[in-house]
């Protein structure tokens, strides 16, 4: 299976096969979306964007470390939040070339509002992020 198809949230077929790990290091948000929520965190709610803890950008490289040492199916680490990834530029990207620098072939993705992007999308292709996924909150469906 190709590093592509090694996607879980974008492969059917890479969904029972391969994991992601959040690694929340966005603390901030420069928006507030009406759907967004950043307060209910349980044990049963594991979707990106809530978190227990934010991380350091080297705590999040040492907790994917962790992770990857306990189940090499993982082959996705993402960035969701809790708040939104360029509104913490700095730890963002950071993190971002950590988690490259250690993890040369491992798929990096990120989810934002799409604010502040711009700047950064020749830093993103440069680190090798695959999947960007950019949510659109709106008054109207």
């Amino acid at each position: 299976m190709s590093k592509e198809n090694k996607h879980p949230c974008f492969d059917p077929e890479a969904r029972h096969k391969y994991g992601r790990v959040h690694l929340p290091v966005a603390k901030d948000c420069n928006i507030q979306c009406n759907y967004c929520n950043r307060k209910f965190d349980c044990v049963n709610e594991s979707r990106p964007g809530v978190t227990s803890a934010l991380l350091s950008p080297e705590q999040a490289l040492s907790y994917l470390i962790k992770v990857r040492a306990k189940d090499k199916r993982i082959s996705v680490a993402g960035i969701a939040g809790p708040g939104d990834p360029f509104a913490n530029v700095d730890a963002t990207m950071e993190t971002l070339s950590l988690v490259r620098e250690e993890f040369p072939d491992m798929i990096i993705c990120l989810s934002t509002n799409g604010l502040n992007i711009s700047p950064y999308i020749e830093k993103l292709s440069s680190l090798g992020v695959s999947h960007v996924t950019i949510t659109v909150n709106d008054v109207h469906p």
